[in-house]
């Protein structure tokens, strides 16, 4: 329960509602967003943050879901299901290409069994009907027209017109090649007037020929004549166009029908399709702004481990500037912060993030926090933020936050989460404070949660030396005189009033005058808290610096170990070496020696040979001991690899990628293509090795490129070389993203463009057929391709 029901908006969670919409694909999922509210079952909450961070899986690190075409169908159904209604052909195409969809969609996550199984429960049970598709395949092209044999009396009646209509053009030629011949013809070719074929007739000459009259030109010069011949067929002509608009509508009504028993199942596709685009957009929100799924708790607490307001992330992209994290925790020791510092120094924005981050999490939404992050879940929300006066209700603004107060100390509990900025403003501090006081008593008292922003000193030392409540400072910098943005946990803070008023160029007079006006006993007080912000900022530096030493010294730490691994890996080596090249060295002297003495025998020692042998042994051994000792090859460290680095592919010199690292495989990306290789395959390259279009084509993101792609191509007045370049790049994407169709727009004219279009589209194996739109719609103007 939200109270009041504007909170929602001053929270912020409207603007969060309104960018999701803006993600969607269906004015059906737009709809299930403004539905979006907070809910309490913790069954339910789970279920629907666990559905995002799938679908957030799947757009980073999946191939995207095939969703196409999406309409709809429910007005379609309700439509079909009236008896003696019949759905049009462009309805029926339109059930048709969801169904296409909707299969699609099912099949995807039947290949992935298991793995997405809280997006798996959307389409529980749902069977693929393909009945319904076969109906519709039997009555409509591919195009969604209706196929001229979907009947027999159907295909008759087309071939009639086809032919009364080829006898209508062959006659009125005949007329209007014998009128020209006789000069009786205006300026200008043949014209349809009133849907009628018409000849331009000068004036002076239209009793030449027997005919109707339906039009003349501005001048009178000119009218616009259908001969009598042509007239009586044209008539037949428009008879067999009615008998076969009847014929049409009988096939569509006998096709609802077959249909109408389906009604249901196109409800329940229609609702899973629904479902499907609310949960992308929510993921892709969540994918914007960075958000993560942390542990959800079934009881009352928060712990935001560096969690960021959505709305100020969103803006600062436009701004540039950075957005501090913000870390706080309640739990069952300290329930209430009470939040104290400089005005603009960030209190209120601290308040609802936490209060717009828990609306998020208990309406399904991941947030931008870490994963570490735990949320619990509050019955309750409360809020009092803003001026809420009213002339209509005879409510001041202080009258305005003591009814909002009643109504927190009457309705809180445990469960309840209260948010309250600049909490007792509005009246004379001297009396405000001592209410303000009571009503946090009374609010810690019923164990409720919440986060308070104040400047009243009182609330201060009560926080202070209260159990269940703790104060908290934003941290300002009194050297600089401006606000950090950093909530600091444990100590009250100033309001810096004198220091900001200095800052903003207020007459030094004026300040002092106004120092001697407050009490000595509270300008004491400030003056400790001034200082004491000024030691937590000397300690947070201090800290910050040690933070920075301490990384240091344990990224020194870590490369000693590095080398001294590598230095005792090389010791090991050089021994090994050794001791194998000593050994050799052994077997060698030896074989010497025993070959040395069996000489020595045999010459039966022979002084002379003996000498000879011994001077050869001495010679041998002064050749072992000086041969120099070869160098150890120093062992190669396996080079790291990690997320994001570039690598290129050692089989194809190509450079892609790194996505994910795994143990000996690697997840690469060459585009828009995903790959796995080894390792060892890759080897690592530099930024500045990477040329920038590979770089650019890298980055580029498929999901959101496939989301974009139209299935329609416009390349009228282009130079034929540049038609074909960029018909060869769409088509490639056409082909990359599974696309079945698509149509080139080249225009009519002398038809060469038409030509070499073609021409050049018969080269490529995948386009399997290509043909005219219909006459109505550009007919050979436009020309459609079929993919394989």
């Amino acid at each position: 329960m939200i109270y009041p029901q504007n909170s929602s908006h001053k929270l912020g969670f409207d603007d969060i509602r309104n960018a999701i919409k803006d993600l969607c694909m269906s004015e059906m999922g737009r709809g299930m967003v403004d539905k979006i509210q907070p809910m309490t079952n913790f069954e339910q909450i789970d279920k629907f943050l666990r559905q995002s961070n799938e679908f957030k899986n799947i757009i980073q690190n999946d191939q995207p879901l095939p969703i196409q075409s999406f309409y709809d169908i429910k007005k379609l159904a309700d439509k079909a299901k009236l008896e003696g209604a019949f759905l049009n052909e462009e309805e029926l195409f339109q059930i048709y290409l969801t169904l296409q969809t909707a299969f699609a969609v099912i099949k995807y996550f039947e290949d992935r069994n298991g793995i997405y199984p809280n997006l798996e429960a959307l389409f529980e049970h749902l069977p693929i009907e393909k009945s319904i598709v076969r109906h519709i395949e039997a009555v409509l092209d591919a195009k969604g027209k209706m196929k001229p044999n979907a009947s027999r009396l159907l295909a008759e009646l087309t071939g009639a017109i086809a032919k009364a209509e080829q006898e209508v053009l062959r006659k009125i030629d005949q007329i209007y090649k014998h009128a020209q011949g006789n000069n009786w013809v205006a300026d200008g070719s043949l014209t349809v007037r009133d849907g009628r074929v018409c000849i331009p007739i000068l004036a002076e000459n239209k009793r030449k020929i027997k005919g109707f009259v339906h039009d003349e030109s501005a001048s009178g010069q000119t009218v616009y004549l259908e001969p009598e011949e042509v007239f009586n067929l044209n008539n037949k002509i428009r008879d067999l166009e009615f008998e076969r608009r009847r014929e049409v509508i009988r096939i569509l009504t006998e096709l609802t029908n077959q249909l109408r028993p389906y009604v249901p199942i196109l409800y329940s596709y229609h609702s899973f399709l629904t479902k499907v685009d609310f949960v992308r957009a929510k993921s892709l929100f969540a994918i914007d702004l960075g958000a993560t799924m942390p542990k959800l708790l079934k009881d009352t607490q928060i712990k935001l481990r560096n969690a960021k307001h959505p709305l100020l992330l969103m803006a600062s992209r436009e701004n540039g500037k950075a957005v501090v994290p913000l870390n706080i925790r309640l739990d069952a020791g300290v329930r209430i912060v009470l939040v104290s510092g400089p005005n603009a120094g960030g209190k209120s924005v601290a308040m609802k993030t936490v209060g717009l981050l828990q609306m998020m999490i208990q309406a399904g939404l991941l947030i931008p926090a870490d994963e570490e992050s735990e949320v619990g879940i509050f019955k309750q929300i409360f809020a009092d933020i803003g001026d809420d006066q009213s002339i209509e209700s005879d409510l001041s603004t202080y009258s305005a936050h003591l009814s909002k107060m009643k109504y927190f100390t009457e309705h809180a509990n445990g469960r309840t989460l209260i948010l309250i900025d600049e909490f007792g403003t509005g009246t004379d501090p001297l009396f405000g404070g001592p209410i303000v006081e009571a009503v946090l008593e009374q609010l810690n008292h019923k164990k409720a949660f919440g986060i308070i922003t104040t400047h009243y000193s009182n609330l201060k030392v009560f926080a202070n030396n209260t159990e269940g409540l703790e104060n908290a400072s934003m941290i300002f910098d009194n050297v600089h005189l401006q606000p950090l943005y950093m909530l600091e946990m444990g100590k009250p803070g100033s309001s810096y009033a004198f220091e900001i008023a200095q800052k903003i160029g207020l007459a030094k007079h004026l300040i002092d005058l106004a120092r001697t006006k407050i009490s000595a006993q509270q300008q004491k007080v400030d003056s400790l808290l001034v200082d004491l912000e000024r030691d937590k900022k000397d300690v947070l530096e201090n800290k910050i610096a040690l933070e920075k030493q301490k990384r240091k010294y344990e990224q020194l730490l870590a490369e000693n170990q590095k080398q001294k691994a590598y230095y005792e890996e090389n010791k090991r080596n050089l021994l090994r070496e050794a001791k194998s090249e000593a050994q050799q060295i052994i077997k060698s002297a030896n074989k010497l020696v025993e070959n040395t003495i069996a000489e020595i025998k045999n010459s039966k020692a022979d002084k002379s040979k003996t000498q000879e042998l011994r001077a050869g042994l001495d010679k041998a051994f002064k050749a072992n001991e000086n041969k120099p000792v070869k160098p150890n090859k120093p062992v190669e460290k396996a080079e790291s690899i990690e997320v994001g680095d570039w690598v290129k592919l050692a089989d194809s010199e190509n450079f892609v990628q790194v996505l994910e690292v795994a143990k000996d495989n690697l997840i690469v990306a060459f585009g828009e293509l995903r790959s796995v290789v080894k390792r060892n395959k890759v080897s690592k390259v530099s930024n500045k090795q990477v040329p920038k279009a590979v770089k650019h084509f890298g980055t580029s993101s498929y999901t959101e490129s496939a989301a974009n792609f139209s299935a329609e191509i416009d390349v009228r007045g282009k130079r034929g070389e540049e038609a074909v370049a960029e018909i060869e790049r769409y088509l490639d994407r056409a082909v990359m993203f599974g696309f079945p169709s698509f149509k080139i727009i080249h225009g009519k004219g002398d038809g060469i463009l038409r030509k070499l279009i073609r021409n050049y589209l018969k080269n490529y194996p995948q386009v399997v057929k290509m043909e005219d739109e219909h006459v109505d719609r550009g007919g050979d103007g436009i020309t459609y391709v079929y993919l394989s």
